[in-house]
């Protein structure tokens, strides 16, 4: 099956959208430090994106739901990191 134009777009936008996260969930890791992060921004944050995957998967857009799933564990992560580095 051939991937059109629509969907070439929403998979780099999604690809672009969830590597946005991983340079804070390196630098938190190494550093064992969240105090700058808002813990309230990562709450909101991670459910919307839950959401959007959830949206995603009931539209069968494959687009939507590959990278919010994605980025709900990245963004996760950093929401635990945030959890236990206090």
């Amino acid at each position: 099956m051939a991937l059109d134009i629509v969907s070439l777009v929403g998979f780099v936008a999604g690809f672009l959208g969830t590597i946005a996260t991983v340079p804070q969930v390196i630098k938190t890791f190494q550093t064992k430090k969240a105090d700058d992060i808002s813990l309230g921004m990562y709450v909101i944050l991670t459910t919307a994106i839950f959401l959007w995957a959830v949206y995603g998967y009931l539209r069968a857009d494959a687009p939507i739901a590959i990278a919010n799933s994605i980025s709900t564990l990245l963004v996760g992560t950093v929401l635990v990191m945030k959890l236990k580095y206090r």
